[in-house]
């Protein structure tokens, strides 16, 4: 039989960084949804109305009620919420978006990376090519690049800073690796 294990088991962050937290978010469920043609404004209003929030037509993040949609392109979004008493979007999500959307189950494909604290800009800039100045990257912001040479959606959370990114299981030790490195530089960099 199969047992679940983590993308990151064998990390830990290193013991010298400070002004950084790197936490990886095992515990969620993720179900990405792209809207059927013509059925757009009709799948944001079924959203508003079961959660209470509109998801953002451009790049963004909302969150209400326990559940955040993040723009992961032109009518597609990536919903996100914990996975307690045994929550599973891809199900939840499925019959309320009938004949609207195609949904599909993320959860064990993707795996999401929590990483804040007062160098958390700086860390990410350096392999991240997008603005993440809060002047032009603030919370609720997302944005779908990449992470040096791996595809992320990125989205902040906070003013701590605190961003989310969400990669294919597959780059997690990958994108760990470069987050290391990065927040080494950064850490020699501020001695």
């Amino acid at each position: 039989m199969l047992k679940p294990s983590s993308a990151f088991s064998h990390i830990a962050p290193p013991p010298w960084l400070q002004g950084l937290t790197i936490e990886p978010r095992e515990s969620l469920t993720m179900a990405s949804f792209t809207a059927a043609r013509g059925r757009v404004e009709t799948l944001i209003g079924t959203i508003r109305e079961a959660y209470g929030v509109q998801p953002s037509r451009g790049p963004g993040r909302v969150a209400a009620h326990g559940i955040s949609f993040v723009w992961t392109g032109p009518d597609q979004w990536l919903a996100i919420a914990e996975r307690e008493n045994g929550r599973d979007l891809e199900r939840e999500l499925k019959p309320l978006l009938a004949g609207l959307a195609a949904v599909v189950d993320q959860s064990d494909g993707r795996v999401v990376m929590r990483v804040s604290g007062p160098l958390a800009r700086e860390v990410l800039a350096k392999g991240i090519p997008i603005d993440l100045h809060a002047r032009s990257f603030g919370v609720d912001a997302a944005a779908v690049t990449h992470a040096s040479h791996i595809g992320v959606v990125i989205w902040q959370l906070d003013d701590v800073p605190t961003f989310e990114m969400a990669m294919f299981r597959s780059y997690a030790d990958s994108f760990v690796h470069w987050l290391a490195d990065s927040a080494q530089s950064a850490a020699s960099a501020a001695v």
